[in-house]
């Protein structure tokens, strides 16, 4: 009984350390991915990049494995200055991928240090490339581009785009140019490289907003002028018509009055002057009219007696 428990203890452990040996001995290799093994921290052999499970050296190597995708480099935002001496903050991005497996694994080891000599590499010739332009050039797409203006604008004296010689296309291309022959010494092929996002510096932010302000209040002051020039003219036109109006109306009526008053004349010409009771009586009238324009229960009248209102009443004989 007891040579049987140590049998099966003795199986057992050599099954325990068959499975060891087994899964040191045993690796897979996926489609995303090239291996390379090492020894005692030395490459051996080539770079296997079929995939499927393979065997190696148990204990003794390791199995070091190679993204074959393409990757991504995210750079963090830094300030820089431009040609025109305009500091700005710079944010890019890229796409790289492993090219040279071996070469990259010597120099690199893994990919954090990867995208550490990316930040480098690439931060710096963004740098070098942002320093030899000016700021229009970095920011304009291409020097064939041309900017839509407002048509309310059109006529107005704003700033204009200065002319550029490459573009922010050809900065790139340039960044691009220059940092692949560096990154290729590491095994790393460069695929792309863009500007994401372009921004003042907040040192001179400020600045710009003001003078964006000061242009857009002297847009604001021409149409203000312009407006109040109009408005004047309408005013003015206005005036001139209303007083021709109200002059050419006055005129008609002076003339249609004149013309009443001379008719109606005419009239109490030929009424009263037919017999002389007729115009006693148009006398008598009249200057009774006068009495009750003038005369009134609170009035006081003192006349002479030669006065023409005091003519009727002289005339005037008592009742009996």
């Amino acid at each position: 009984m007891r040579s049987f428990n140590r049998v099966s203890s003795v199986i057992l452990v050599v099954l325990l350390l068959g499975g060891i040996v087994a899964t040191q001995a045993l690796y897979s290799v996926d489609e995303t991915e090239r291996v390379i093994i090492t020894q005692f921290g030395k490459p051996i052999g080539e770079v296997i990049d079929e995939a499927g499970l393979k065997l190696k050296v148990p204990f003794i190597q390791t199995v070091n494995r190679i993204e074959k995708r393409i990757l991504v480099w995210d750079g963090s935002a830094n300030d820089m200055p431009t040609k025109d001496k305009l500091y700005i903050t710079v944010d890019t991005f890229g796409r790289w991928r492993i090219k040279d497996p071996l070469q990259y694994f010597l120099r690199l080891r893994d990919e954090r240090s990867a995208q550490s000599r990316l930040e480098d590499i690439l931060g710096s010739e963004t740098r070098n490339a942002v320093a030899k332009h000016e700021l229009i050039e970095i920011v304009r797409t291409s020097k064939d581009r041309t900017p839509e203006v407002d048509p309310m604008l059109a006529d107005v004296d704003i700033s204009t785009l200065l002319p550029i010689s490459k573009g922010r296309k050809r900065i790139e291309a340039d960044i691009f140019d220059a940092a692949s022959g560096k990154l290729a010494e590491f095994g790393i092929e460069l695929l792309d490289i863009r500007f994401k996002r372009i921004n003042y510096n907040e040192s001179v932010r400020q600045k710009i907003y003001a003078r964006m302000i000061s242009e857009r209040n002297q847009i604001a002051e021409r149409f203000r002028s312009e407006g109040a020039g109009e408005a004047a003219r309408i005013n003015g036109n206005k005036e001139r018509d209303l007083q021709q109006i109200t002059s050419e109306a006055y005129q008609q009526i002076q003339t249609i009055q004149g013309k009443a008053d001379a008719k109606a004349t005419d009239i109490y010409a030929r009424s009263y002057n037919q017999s002389a009771a007729a115009a006693d009586l148009y006398t008598f009238v009249k200057t009774l009219e006068t009495y009750q324009s003038v005369i009134d229960s609170n009035t006081t009248l003192i006349l002479s007696t030669d006065s023409d209102l005091m003519g009727l009443i002289k005339t005037m004989q008592p009742t009996k």
